[in-house]
């Protein structure tokens, strides 16, 4: 009989282990047919869900992105202007006249504005017109791609390598691909990284999403090159995937990254930011629908299970260290609080789990209490929210955490010299006294 009910006892362990694995699983996966996606807040960089993120895998014309930051900052540094007249090369009449190509034709003889080439491929994805305006930022594309790997690595992204500027294979680049580059090369990349180089692009320069959110723009109006550009996006208002707050960022396709994209959105005052590379459909065949709804399911999933919430209110102080000790000052402490609120988005359900953790600088430090003299506001330590589990989230795609500092709320002057002489000697006698020893005991017998 025993043995009888210690195996119904074991069974029905092991069904609500299996049932509750089953759930946690299905609750941390979307269901997302990709080789890698991410999903982050575009305002903390704080990264709401990934999966196979770190995977380096082929980036194709998301690559562009890395062009669309290097020419903002060249026109930013006076490099180089909108207005500026590009002289069409060899190589990127070639490509512009590849068919097979997303591009816009440019003459041999023509000349293009920054601008215009700009416009091509942020909307169009022009590659001919990328190519100019690496040529037009670093002479020739070879060099462009070495101030791409360049910035690259400033910027923080692991794992990458960019061998063009367009994200083409070289094959398809007629014989002209940058030198010290493989025939056969392609640009590669993990989600993680390709979110936080959109997250460097929307934060630095935002005036991107002017250009990306364009349905559709007349390339050349008036001539007879003039070539209507619809926007690759398709989940902008009014295409066919269209969803509510899009407004970018940048698609991307070729045989080896198959279908990918970044797209940002925005909605009630919350921007996020998503990455699908390489998406299929449920028969694992990639299409521009496999991309698209694999992105909707990243902006559902954001937009409607997490909430931006204050755990820190401006001015806060921690229960029972509202105060510092302060040696050598005329006040002997200082109250001290967080100097900014602190937000987060996190997921509803979650948001009882963080709490507010008080981080004190040791350096400036002494024996536990702050040296007078003490200047307001002075930083002296900050807050960062934590899990009151110990467990840790996803983290932040620019490797920070949601913190903010602490401050003194007041000054504290430095005593002079005779209130810090009497102190001593107070302290000296104190310290005998408190001793207990027979020394000062006999003073008085």
């Amino acid at each position: 009989m025993k043995n009888r009910w210690f195996s119904v006892l074991c069974s029905a362990v092991l069904l609500i282990t299996m049932f509750g694995a089953t759930t946690a699983q299905a609750e941390s996966s979307l269901g997302l047919h990709v080789d890698g996606a991410i999903l982050i807040d575009a305002d903390s960089g704080k990264i709401l869900y990934e999966q196979n993120a770190d995977a380096p895998l082929g980036i194709a014309s998301m690559s562009k992105m890395m062009v669309e930051y290097l020419l903002f900052e060249a026109i930013d540094e006076g490099k180089i202007s909108w207005d500026q007249q590009y002289k069409v090369t060899d190589y990127t009449y070639a490509v512009s006249q590849d068919r097979n190509l997303s591009n816009v034709p440019l003459r041999r003889d023509g000349s293009y504005t920054i601008k215009e080439l700009y416009e091509a491929l942020a909307i169009y994805s022009a590659n001919a017109a990328t190519i100019a305006i690496a040529e037009t930022i670093a002479g020739t594309e070879t060099e462009f791609v070495k101030i791409m790997n360049e910035k690259a690595k400033e910027l923080g992204l692991k794992d990458y390598k960019f061998v063009n500027s367009t994200g083409l294979n070289n094959a398809n680049l007629h014989g002209m691909h940058p030198q010290g580059t493989g025939p056969n090369d392609e640009n590669v990349m993990p989600a993680k990284s390709v979110a936080r180089l959109a997250y460097s692009l929307i934060t630095d320069y935002p005036q991107v999403l002017d250009t990306t959110k364009i349905k559709s723009k007349v390339f050349r109006e008036g001539t007879d090159d003039a070539t209507k550009m619809d926007n690759w996006n398709f989940m902008l208002p009014g295409f066919v995937y269209e969803y509510e707050g899009v407004d970018g960022l940048k698609t991307g396709t070729t045989e080896f990254a198959g279908h990918c994209f970044t797209g940002t959105a925005m909605r009630d005052g919350k921007r996020v930011i998503a990455v699908v590379m390489k998406a299929v459909d449920a028969n694992g065949q990639g299409s521009y629908k496999a991309r698209f709804d694999a992105t909707r399911a990243l902006f559902d999933y954001g937009f409607s299970q997490f909430s931006e919430v204050e755990f820190v209110s401006e001015g806060y102080q921690f229960k029972g260290k509202e105060t510092l000790d302060v040696l050598k000052g005329k006040e002997k402490e200082v109250a001290v609080q967080v100097k900014d609120p602190i937000k987060m988005l996190v997921k509803t359900s979650e948001k009882d789990q963080y709490k507010p953790k008080l981080i004190l600088d040791k350096k400036k430090m002494k024996e536990g209490s702050l040296e007078a003299p003490v200047k307001k506001d002075a930083v002296i330590g900050h807050v960062e929210l934590v899990k009151k589990d110990g467990s840790e989230d996803y983290g932040y795609i620019n490797g920070k955490s949601t913190q903010s500092e602490v401050v003194t709320k007041d000054a504290v002057e430095k005593s002079g010299w005779f209130s810090l002489a009497m102190g001593g000697i107070g302290h000296f006698f104190s310290g005998l006294w408190d001793s207990g020893t027979g020394f000062v005991k006999g003073l008085f017998n």
